[in-house]
């Protein structure tokens, strides 16, 4: 699941997320369109305003395969 999606099924907004981790809206617009990565340190917090863990906040949309694992 995207980012953005994570954010909308908390119901939050972009601002909202912005809020409550100290940063700028603009941050969770490129974290969104994919020009930047959250910083590391904020992960916990992301994931749980999103009611999610960090491993699925990085995990790619794709399935991944047996032979992409190994």
């Amino acid at each position: 699941m995207s980012l953005t999606a994570m954010r909308a099924k908390a119901g939050l907004s972009q601002r909202a997320v912005a809020k409550e981790l100290n940063i700028t809206d603009a941050a969770v617009c490129l974290w969104e369109t994919g020009k930047t990565l959250p910083r590391a340190a904020l992960l916990p917090k992301l994931a749980a305003l999103y009611g999610c863990t960090v491993d699925e906040l990085l995990r790619e949309d794709k399935p991944t395969t047996k032979k992409e694992r190994t």
